[in-house]
């Protein structure tokens, strides 16, 4: 394509670097729903994703235009913002997957702020390929702790997408997600190799509890998996008539309970938790639950990396009425905290749960939230009419 007179030099460069690039193509999705998955779930991406939704997203989505993250070499691996925008950008393949790499999709924000590893914009007309010229886009790489270039985050949509305010606005939010870079490696360094501080302890997904202690796992009775459980619930502890009931649904079955604690105190100081379980009240300190585990990701914004560690109810097989009210407050909470959201990766993987499956609003939300060509409407349709059916 011949390069337009007038452009500027930093644009100019670019479109002497895509000469190659067909400016009538459309860039396809390379990356399957799998990949891309594993892709905002781990890595340095999984990491900065959850900031990029809290701080950004609903501006975002305000101001009409769409929100992007692109990996290193630029393909796009999650894309959100307002519904017309997210429809608009289907039909120039701004989609999950594609490769804006600027040598694969020519001259754009995400794809040459990767190759200059600075901030870009582009506006309309300055972009290489046609079908992008209705559109203007502003972008930041993203790097580690180490400096390197590891993704870039785009604002692409109409005029407010390079507006005086974008630019400031974006570099903010990658500053927040490089932060949470660095936090996560710090975390990793310190915490590697080095002495068993504490235990965890596992409830979701299994009738019964398992007890975490280094590179030791016990699989707890049923009865000291709910207590344990209701007392993880109860950080203040719990009165002995109080938790009988959690425990029992019955304040006379006291002295059951307290047999049962005894022999509890046991298997706890076996691993070396011997001050685990106290009493007056009785109190759980020094044991993690892999439900704090998740509610924190909930907390901060990361619900996908939340879906991904929810392995399933709280102890399912546990009729504890203290049990069943903790199960209920998980549930509730993902429930919550996801059709609040909106975000259409975290509503997807909850909806491939029992308990998403089965939820005609997290169901319909997540249909208002799928690309207009998706081809995974169709399965949500029949799932929702499935609930629906008499």
């Amino acid at each position: 394509m011949r390069e337009p007179s007038g452009l500027r030099p930093l644009v100019a460069a670019s479109w002497r670097r895509s000469a190659r690039v067909d400016p009538d193509a459309v860039p396809t999705p390379s990356l399957g729903e799998d990949e891309l998955d594993a892709l905002r779930r781990a890595g340095p991406l999984g990491t900065a994703l959850p900031v990029v939704r809290r701080l950004l997203l609903d501006d975002v989505r305000s101001a009409g235009c769409v929100v992007a993250v692109a990996d290193a070499t630029g393909r796009l691996v999650w894309v959100d913002g307002a519904r017309s925008a997210r429809r608009a950008a289907e039909g120039m393949g701004f989609v999950p997957g594609a490769d804006w790499a600027e040598d694969r999709a020519g001259t754009s924000a995400p794809g040459t702020a990767l190759r200059l590893g600075r901030a870009v914009q582009i506006h309309a007309e300055e972009h290489y390929a046609t079908a992008v010229k209705g559109f203007s886009c502003t972008a930041v790489p993203l790097r580690d702790a180490a400096g390197t270039v590891v993704g870039a985050l785009d604002i692409t949509g109409d005029d407010r997408a390079v507006e005086r305010h974008t630019l400031p606005l974006l570099t903010a939010t990658a500053a927040a997600a490089e932060a949470e870079l660095a936090l996560a490696a710090l975390s990793a360094r310190t915490t590697r190799p080095g002495p068993v501080a504490s235990a965890e302890l596992t409830l979701l997904g299994a009738d019964t509890a398992t007890l975490h202690v280094g590179t030791r796992s016990t699989r707890l009775s049923e009865r000291h998996s709910e207590i344990l459980a209701v007392l993880a619930a109860s950080p203040e502890g719990l009165a002995a008539a109080d938790l009988a009931v959690a425990v029992y649904g019955d304040a006379r079955a006291v002295q059951t309970l307290r047999a049962e604690v005894v022999r509890l105190r046991r298997v706890l100081a076996h691993h070396g938790l011997d001050a685990g379980l106290t009493s007056r009240p009785y109190r759980l300190q020094g044991i993690r639950t892999d439900v704090e585990t998740v509610l924190s990701a909930l907390d901060r914004g990361a619900r996908l990396q939340a879906v991904d560690r929810y392995t399933g109810p709280v102890l399912p097989g546990s009729a504890s009425p203290g049990v069943d009210d903790l199960r209920d407050r998980v549930r509730s909470r993902f429930r919550e905290s996801l059709l609040q959201d909106g975000g259409v990766d975290a509503l997807q993987a909850w909806a491939r749960t029992a308990d998403g499956a089965a939820d005609e609003q997290v169901l319909l939300a997540l249909l208002a939230a799928l690309p207009r060509r998706s081809p995974r409407r169709a399965s949500v349709v029949a799932a929702i009419e499935a609930i629906e059916r008499p």
